[in-house]
């Protein structure tokens, strides 16, 4: 994929920090002295874990250049490194690796959770989060239209960009065995946008961009045109004129044992 758009990002900060906050709140780590945001963005998320944790050493982690550039002058002094979650391995291991909205772009879950588990100091937690909204029109319709003649050999990949979760259960029997407390949640959100065009500029900075990526300026908007008329028909007009975006999110904090 083409580097993210963090301005494209940002339009929508509020709502995409809420689900962090709340991540955070259920982590009961007292006092975290090394901390690692796997996949910090542009710093939103970081910027919640400075606060909470003001004396604790804070590295921001992301693939992204501008993403990067963008957390770095949000946050001065703090360490941002540019890496693949991928293949990362800390240099000390982290009393708390918080990851918001990014493990879903990394493939091999089974292994991966088992890995970050590992990665943590005795006692330390992982604090995950990630859309599960592959199921939703949203994305659903991304799928439909991409298997249209007109995009069809372009992007007959772009679905494989993010990984399927597991099921909730899976996810627990793999953390269980290494951890002393499990804690896994599920919410849809129903944010409530001023138009169709604002759920698709949502939409344009995470999801669509393996769909928008590939194309050419003409087939881009072409696609975005008909994409729009159709998240149109799937997310209608409320009684006050907006529409109601449903966004399901899983949540895990997995504690490892001491």
């Amino acid at each position: 994929m083409h580097d993210w758009d963090p301005a494209l990002y940002q339009r929508f900060e509020s709502e995409r920090t809420r689900p962090a906050v709340e991540l955070l709140a259920r982590v009961s780590h007292p006092a975290p002295r090394h901390i690692v945001d796997l996949g910090c963005g542009n710093g939103n998320s970081t910027q919640l874990l400075l606060e909470r944790f003001p004396q604790s050493q804070l590295i921001g982690l992301d693939n992204s250049e501008a993403m990067l550039a963008s957390a770095r002058k949000r946050l001065p002094g703090v360490p941002f490194v540019q890496a693949d979650i991928a293949d990362w391995a800390p240099t000390v291991a982290p009393d708390l690796i918080f990851a918001n909205a990014s493990l879903q772009w990394v493939a091999g879950h089974a292994g991966l959770f088992a890995r970050l588990m590992r990665c943590l100091a005795p006692g330390g937690v992982l604090a995950v989060q990630m859309p599960d909204n592959l199921d939703q029109p949203s994305h659903q319709l991304m799928r439909e239209l991409a298997s249209q003649s007109a995009w069809r050999d372009l992007l007959a990949h772009a679905a494989d960009q993010r990984a399927a979760l597991l099921s909730v259960e899976a996810y627990y029997d793999l953390l269980a065995p290494m951890a002393c407390r499990v804690d896994i949640w599920h919410t849809a959100y129903r944010h409530v946008m001023p138009s169709v065009q604002a759920i698709v500029e949502w939409l344009e900075s995470t999801g669509l961009k393996p769909f928008l990526d590939p194309l050419s300026a003409v087939l881009r908007d072409a696609y975005l045109q008909a994409y729009t008329q159709r998240i149109g028909e799937a997310y209608t007009e409320r009684a006050d004129g907006h529409r109601l975006f449903a966004f399901p999110r899983l949540f895990i904090v997995a504690q490892r044992a001491p």
